[in-house]
């Protein structure tokens, strides 16, 4: 590549980071992202095991953590008193995120205290985990407390704030969200989930009584349609990254290509975020494995073009104020 290709490239590189858009996509990210954290934290909480899990055996919990993150040093360590500071900050932090009042800090804070306070125990850890406090850092990166927040309100009056925020920030959700989701399926290493064992995974976890929330046993006998569904999660989720392409199409529609033509012929989003939505339902009602489908559920407006979200509200207002 010449000189002037690359300072070419270059130039639409900084272009494309620079784009702005309103901010009504990211407000809604963040809502739920907020809401999540805050259910997490009080769900271990309420159910008494906060300490259990996250302070260390030396004073009352069940496990040696060591001295935990830099944040869990300079507090003093993994006591009770430090945990619980570190659960209460994130769930008050949360409700703010969620509620979009006191600016990028909320965000910052809720992600710092929240990865401190999971990152204790990795017998304890999720993937969920790293998802929620990468979502706060990219939420406080993108100003995501612009607008649907009482900051707008307490800034105009009114909960829209029009101001354009960094379209790269929600679209870095989307990359995060299909990172994770083709990452899950490579590591499905077990031909179980693959044609050379047969798609039998599906059977196997629902007779396996570790992580299943309700005795499947009896589910044995619909073997053909837990292989179906089997088959459909792991190719889902290996070819996940390929909508990033899909989302590169339909940015620029009018380019020439066969590929990019077929590709809008169709919005393929509906088709993968309903899978997505069908998937995460089954694992909430059949599976207790944390907050991974809230989690990623949360990310999934981020797929919306704020220009597609305000032609939908548009669509529909009329019928609500008639």
């Amino acid at each position: 590549m010449s000189a002037p290709e690359r300072r070419g490239a270059w130039r639409r590189w900084v272009a494309f980071v620079d784009e702005r858009e309103p901010g009504t996509v990211l407000a809604l990210v963040r809502v739920a992202i907020g809401l999540v954290v805050v259910g997490a934290v009080v769900e271990v909480w309420a159910t008494g095991v906060l300490e259990l899990l996250w302070v260390d055996r030396a004073h009352g919990g069940a496990f040696e953590l060591g001295g935990g993150n830099w944040l869990v040093r300079a507090l003093g360590g993994p006591t009770r008193g430090v945990v619980r500071g570190l659960a209460a900050t994130a769930v008050v932090t949360g409700a703010l995120v969620a509620v979009g009042l006191g600016g990028r800090a909320p965000a910052l804070l809720a992600g710092a205290a929240y990865g401190a306070l999971t990152g204790l125990n990795a017998h304890a850890m999720g993937g969920y985990d790293l998802l929620l406090t990468n979502a706060l850092w990219l939420l406080a990166l993108g100003d995501a407390s612009r607008t649907l927040s009482l900051d707008a309100w307490r800034r105009h009056r009114r909960w829209v704030d029009p101001t354009p925020v960094f379209a790269i920030v929600r679209r870095l959700l989307v990359l995060q969200i299909l990172v994770v989701y083709g990452a899950t399926g490579l590591q499905k290493a077990s031909p179980v989930w693959t044609p050379f064992g047969g798609y039998t995974a599906l059977y196997w976890v629902f007779q396996e009584p570790t992580w299943r929330r309700y005795d499947f046993a009896w589910t044995a006998w619909l073997d053909p349609v837990l292989l179906v569904m089997t088959a459909i999660t792991w190719h889902w989720e290996v070819l996940a990254p390929l909508m990033l392409l899909v989302l590169w199409y339909r940015r620029a529609p009018e380019r020439a290509g066969r590929l990019r033509r077929w590709s809008n012929r169709f919005d393929l989003r509906k088709p993968f975020l309903g899978v997505g939505v069908l998937l995460h339902l089954g694992i909430l009602l059949a599976l207790n494995v944390g907050p991974f489908s809230f989690a990623s559920l949360a990310y999934y407006p981020a797929f919306l073009r704020p220009a597609e979200l305000a032609a939908w509200w548009a669509r529909r207002r009329p019928r609500r104020d008639g």
